[in-house]
């Protein structure tokens, strides 16, 4: 017979202790098992019936229910063997389970238990500085450098004081909560979005709210419910409400034009940020209504300063030249780490101005050095190699699609046309290491070698043409140095730009015609066919090799007679 209040076919097993009984009893019994502290488990299912299900409740399950780890806190690593079950009372399994479970938090405490023994052994002098070395990694809390690093009041905030000294306006209406519509614009890693949260978090919270978008990951959908709940701020709360639009040159020109009403009336207060030229890739209506505020690239004195700070705060001490580590016995709760300063002047230059790549290199070479197998024979100390170690090239900052790839090649031609060598050698390098297309490189020195050197050498052009072939056969890396020596020629030819000056005459000239352009006259027309002769075609035409004399003959309509283009 099935037991009372059930039927055999409907008995169900608990996950926690593993006890069989009716279904309809298993919800009370979870509640108990999970909240009661056990002593124990059982070393055989069992079926209950009904009414012992019902006393599941009562002592006699609370004292039966066994311990599960997933849904108590771990306990400290010295307690494990205190608390462990007997082998009376636990089920192989379990103990198995609970064995398992010791070894991992005995682990995470940094303690080795050998196999098969309760014995413990105390951590070696290697061992304790990977323990130690954990504690300087638990520093960074999972996030990278930049980001734990980011100011949050306009008085650490460094770099910029050309927008943002002072006495300058922004500084002043940032300080007076009068936040205006605003896109900023500057290279990566330059302060943009710092300076967003900034505002963020000095804006008064009754009066402001602050919304942040980015335009990578938005639609224009999230655009238009942000405006919406602006609305119906400003109705119910009189609250004010500033949009920020992180990379908003990824919105095109339509997505854009979302904001221009808005903005107008200020309904949002608008912050865009972006790296490229907003006379490129922003709205000029959007432009109207917002002031464009340029942001620098980071000198080197400002990324000393910022990473000094962030050095300081992850305990790390600088070394000067002739300053020495102070050694630290193993036993030391944290061996103090120590860094270079000429290791730091150094990440200062190589990161090029960009402060997140400055303290993301930082965050590199530290963890680095904290892995490292040499770090008990070395010592904790960060040196310049391993910043160059961990930066592996100076960080150039080259857009092949932005304002960046047009100034550098205006800046290649100017330098050429100004028959400076290293100069123009230079240019061509940013372009070439920051990743430029060589074949776009050659068909510009193409162009150079007509366009400012001309009859001057004509062989000019035929060295870049003969460049541009080449690039093309063998590409890059091994066409560097085809283009340099191009270059170079290029740089130290004469210079004549007689051609271009006359083309742009004539160009001019067929612009500013006015009325219809004057026919081809008769006599240089060609006349192929006899219909052709009988209107004239070719009639009066002097043959210029069966002259031994100069011939006299006009070649340009009657209306240009007389104009000269060269």
């Amino acid at each position: 017979m099935a037991p009372s209040g059930g039927s055999s076919d409907n008995v169900v097993q608990c996950p926690v202790c593993a006890l069989e009984m009716p279904a309809a009893n298993i919800n009370s019994h979870l509640d108990s098992c999970l909240d009661t502290k056990p002593s124990g488990a059982t070393s055989k299912k069992r079926r209950l019936s009904s009414h012992e299900g019902s006393e599941i409740h009562g002592k006699t399950a609370g004292s039966a229910a066994p311990s599960f780890p997933m849904f108590q806190k771990p306990k400290p690593a010295e307690h494990i063997q205190e608390e462990a079950p007997s082998k009376s009372m636990a089920s192989p399994k379990r103990t198995a389970m609970n064995h398992k479970w010791k070894d991992i938090h005995v682990a995470s405490n940094s303690e080795v238990i050998k196999k098969g023994q309760d014995e413990r052994v105390l951590p070696t002098q290697s061992e304790n500085i990977q323990i130690n070395g954990r504690k300087m990694a638990e520093k960074f809390d999972g996030k990278p450098l930049a980001d734990r690093m980011r100011p949050g009041t306009l008085h650490d905030y460094m770099g910029q004081e050309k927008v943002l000294g002072e006495d300058t306006m922004l500084r002043k209406l940032l300080k007076a909560n009068d936040v205006p519509s605003v896109i900023l614009w500057g290279p990566p890693g330059c302060g943009k979005t710092t300076l967003a949260h900034i505002i963020a978090k000095n804006t008064n919270k009754n009066n402001t709210r602050f919304v942040t978008l980015s335009a990578t990951s938005a639609s224009t959908n999230d655009v238009r419910e942000v405006i919406k709940q602006a609305q119906n701020e400003i109705k119910l709360f009189r609250r004010k409400t500033i949009l920020f639009v992180d990379e908003i040159h990824r919105f095109n020109k339509t997505q854009q034009d979302t904001f221009l009403p808005h903005v107008e009336c200020g309904t949002i207060t608008l912050i865009g940020a972006t790296t490229e030229n907003p006379s490129f890739q922003v709205n000029t209506a959007l432009l109207s209504r917002c002031r464009v505020i340029v942001l620098e690239k980071l000198s080197v004195e400002a990324m000393e300063a910022i990473l000094k700070r962030a050095v300081d705060s992850l305990g790390i001490q600088v070394l000067g030249e002739d300053e020495q580590a102070e050694c630290s016995s193993s036993d030391a709760s944290e061996p103090p780490m120590y860094i270079e300063a000429k290791a730091l002047t150094t990440l200062a230059h190589l990161c090029d101005g960009d402060a997140r790549t400055g303290l993301n290199g930082l965050q590199l070479s530290v963890q680095a050095r904290l892995a490292g197998e040499d770090t008990q024979k070395h010592g904790m100390i960060i040196k310049e190699e391993h910043i160059k170690e961990g930066l592996q090239r100076s960080h150039i900052l080259y857009d092949r699609a932005g304002e960046e790839h047009y100034n550098c090649i205006s800046a290649l031609h100017k330098s050429m046309r100004g028959s400076d060598q290293n100069a123009s050698l230079y240019w061509l390098g940013r372009m070439l290491e920051g990743g430029e297309n060589p074949l776009y490189v050659a068909r510009r020195l193409v162009r150079f070698a007509s366009e400012d050197i001309g009859l001057a050498d004509p062989l000019a052009l035929t060295q870049a043409v003969s460049a541009y072939q080449a690039c093309h056969f063998i590409g890059m890396p091994e066409c560097e140095v085809i283009l340099a020596q191009c270059v170079m020629y290029l740089a130290q030819a004469p210079k004549s730009i007689a051609a271009y000056s006359a083309y742009n005459k004539v160009k001019e000239c067929l612009k500013n015609h006015k009325g219809p352009l004057p026919p081809v006259p008769l006599h240089l027309r060609n006349a192929p066919t006899k219909l052709m002769k009988n209107l004239g075609y070719g009639k009066g035409y002097k043959y210029n090799p069966m002259f031994s004399e100069p011939v006299n003959q006009d070649y340009l309509p009657p209306e240009l007679k007389g104009t000269k283009f060269v």
